[in-house]
């Protein structure tokens, strides 16, 4: 009988504490999907990922205020030649992330973009340039640092590679039918080795999850064009609700802040000299911007399509506060698949 007794203690005191743990394996597990190393895996396990982002920016903005582009044109009272009308920017990411121990997670990212920018001249003439190729490669690792029951938290440390295109050119107008150097915003890569720190704590009840995450991108040196992007960080709040075991809702708030671009390239000097557009000039880049993402995880239902997810998520800016003019972003929209081998 006290066999019987103990026995049955240590089942329930492990199904208490199995029941009692974070758990990656339900829908809400995850991060939105516009979220990065979010999570970790147990040793030995493997997750492939793919993204799809498409980014709209539409019109351009001063300080909190949205300003049209004509009116930054000189015949409007404007100081510039050209101003930029729209950019959408589409991104392909590929992901993958191997565990390998219990505490240790490797993650890579290697994403391809392609941009265009339509733009009007102060004569009203228009034109378009176009970028594309392969962007800057991403190395991360994640450690877990702390976990108690229902809630964890890692510490993340990577390292951007500059494998994206620095040197983008197209033709425009003022060209004479020659390929020139386009603004900072067109360019594919940053040109310069990132460190990309972070820390990120989750926790869960029986119907929700919650996550936060910090991270920066803090650039190390200059690149061949003399110059490097600003700093950024990143802080990220979000809560998924266990609809089913198969769909999560989520609720996501993201702040971000940037710099302005250090130094400049000597290809773009004597057009921000001379005013003929906003985009080539380096000062006028840093910001911040506050958006509200609302999104959805599916998990496969237990079978064969257990370890497949889908997520999508629309992030749309509340807040928005830049030195500009800059190009004011109107919402990014991020399609995702995720599937793990245990």
């Amino acid at each position: 009988m006290k066999r019987l007794f103990l026995c049955a203690t240590i089942m329930f005191a492990t199904t208490t504490l199995t029941f009692a743990q974070w758990s990656s394996g339900r829908p809400d597990g995850h991060a939105p999907i516009q979220v990065m190393g979010d999570h970790t895996h147990t040793r030995g396990e493997i997750m492939f990922s793919y993204r799809f982002m498409l980014m709209n920016m539409d019109g351009n903005g001063d300080g909190t205020d949205e300003v049209s582009a004509a009116s930054l044109l000189r015949p409007n009272g404007g100081a510039y030649m050209v101003a930029p009308e729209t950019m959408p920017m589409q991104m392909h990411m590929l992901g993958a992330m191997y565990a390998v121990s219990n505490d240790l997670t490797l993650m890579l990212m290697l994403p391809y973009q392609s941009s265009e920018m339509d733009h009007v001249t102060a004569m009203g003439g228009t034109f378009t340039t176009e970028s594309s190729g392969l962007g800057d490669i991403k190395l991360s690792g994640m450690y877990n640092v702390y976990a108690g029951g229902r809630s964890k938290s890692h510490i993340q440390l990577g390292v951007s590679i500059p494998t994206g295109s620095t040197e983008e050119k197209d033709v425009t107008p003022m060209s004479n039918g020659n390929e020139v150097t386009l603004p900072y915003p067109m360019q594919i890569g940053s040109g310069t080795f990132d460190l990309l720190p972070g820390i990120t704590y989750l926790a869960q009840s029986d119907d929700f999850s919650f996550g936060s995450q910090l991270n920066g991108v803090i650039r190390l040196g200059e690149n061949d064009q003399e110059y490097s992007f600003g700093n950024r960080l990143g802080f990220t709040n979000w809560l998924g609700y266990r609809l089913s075991d198969v769909f999560s809702p989520q609720l996501s708030l993201t702040f971000l802040n940037w710099g302005d671009i250090s130094g400049e390239s000597p290809d773009l000097a004597m057009a921000n000299a001379n005013d003929v557009v906003h985009t080539v000039d380096p000062d006028l880049k840093a910001g911040s911007r506050l958006d509200l993402g609302l999104g959805l995880n599916i998990q496969g239902p237990e079978g064969p399509l257990h370890d497949l997810r889908l997520g999508v998520n629309f992030d749309l800016p509340i807040y928005q506060n830049l030195d500009g003019p800059q190009m004011w972003n109107k919402g990014i929209l991020t399609f995702g698949l995720q599937y793990t081998i245990h």
